[in-house]
């Protein structure tokens, strides 16, 4: 059942790295990641119009330093840094600690899967029909390098009374290769008719198991040698037992003399 693993999960420590990066006791783990989800959940509201992909929370050492990776970082700062400040304060009261905050710039918005799904989730609420709002985002991330793509809606598509999923896939889209870099986003469209969920996968080739260093093509081992041959240039057959066949093959001629 490949289409349903989830390609982040799958891939953890092996080629993806987790978004959370800190370490907890028993006793404060469910309170520490409780900090996280509230810090998330207000980042993803207050940042709605800022294009963002990914967020990276690390704890290092009784502080939080937050990564925010955006294809609009300048909406994210604001003038003069204004809106940066503001921020810093409403996370550090969430977190309860000092917080650290960088922005890092998404190059290729149109290969960066949570991009793609907030975008069709946006053009949905606008009432653009689905199968032009997919098709053009896979004919950008195609245009800009991607190697594959695959985008699913679900839901009440175009007002329909019962609800469907349709899906769309150009190039490769490896779900079950655990190399293959699958980067994966999901968003929501709120419509009139109700939600419609968006998945977007996306194929940017292959990685090295430490998700760092590109892959590279080793050349195949040399063919072993095959076994002896016979004078005529067939491969030798296997050796036969000396006993039982040679001898059946000589008594029935002997029968037919008998007879």
């Amino acid at each position: 059942m490949g289409q349903k693993i989830h390609p982040t999960g799958f891939r953890l420590a092996v080629t993806r790295n987790w978004a959370s990066r800190w370490y907890a006791g028993n006793g404060n783990f469910a309170a520490m990641l409780n900090e996280d989800l509230k810090a998330r959940a207000y980042l993803k509201t207050k940042l709605k119009n800022a294009s963002v992909g990914r967020i990276v929370i690390e704890r290092p050492a009784k502080n939080a330093r937050f990564t925010i990776y955006s294809s609009r970082p300048g909406v994210v700062i604001g003038k003069k840094g204004e809106d940066i400040e503001v921020l810093k304060s409403a996370l550090a009261k969430i977190m309860g600690v000092p917080v650290h905050v960088n922005i890092e710039e998404i190059r290729k918005p149109e290969i960066d899967s949570q991009l793609i799904a907030d975008s069709i989730a946006q053009q949905l609420e606008k009432r653009i029909m689905f199968r032009r709002a997919m098709k053009r985002a896979m004919q950008n991330a195609m245009r800009l390098g991607a190697l594959g793509i695959k985008i699913m809606s679900s839901g009440r598509l175009n007002g329909i009374e019962i609800a469907r999923t349709e899906w769309y896939r150009e190039g490769r889209v490896p779900l079950h290769t655990l190399r293959a870099d699958i980067d994966y986003g999901t968003s929501e469209a709120s419509t009139t008719y109700g939600i419609i969920g968006v998945k977007v996968w996306v194929y940017k080739g292959d990685r090295a198991p430490n998700g760092d260093a590109p892959v590279i093509d080793t050349p195949p081992d040399e063919k072993k040698p095959r076994g002896p041959r016979r004078e005529d240039g067939k491969p030798a057959g296997r050796p036969r037992p000396a006993g039982a066949g040679g001898a059946r093959r000589a008594a029935k001629p002997a029968e037919k003399a008998g007879e």
